[in-house]
């Protein structure tokens, strides 16, 4: 299964999101691979209550490329408030 490091709570915990699963996973910061940071994608496998966690660097990649490019768009669309006072 995958899951994206949404956040670190206290500076120890690393929270997990497991859309498929709709699961979220608690651990110490200090298990997850070299390397992690927020928004890090990850491939999570549990067999036999053992829990492996690998960084999916080419899936974090992706996911930053389709945020940036839908980011770029809604730039694009912005066309000041309406709001303005005249």
């Amino acid at each position: 299964m995958k899951g994206i490091l949404d956040r670190i709570e206290d500076g120890r915990y690393a929270v997990i999101l497991v859309e498929a699963e709709k699961l979220e996973l608690i651990l110490p910061f200090d298990c997850l691979p070299a390397g992690s940071h927020i928004n890090s994608w990850f491939t999570i496998d549990a067999e036999n209550r053992q829990l492996s966690i690998i960084l999916d660097e080419e899936t974090s990649l992706i996911k930053n490329q389709q945020t940036e490019e839908l980011m770029d768009r809604l730039r694009m669309r912005k066309k000041g408030s309406r709001f303005k006072r005249k």
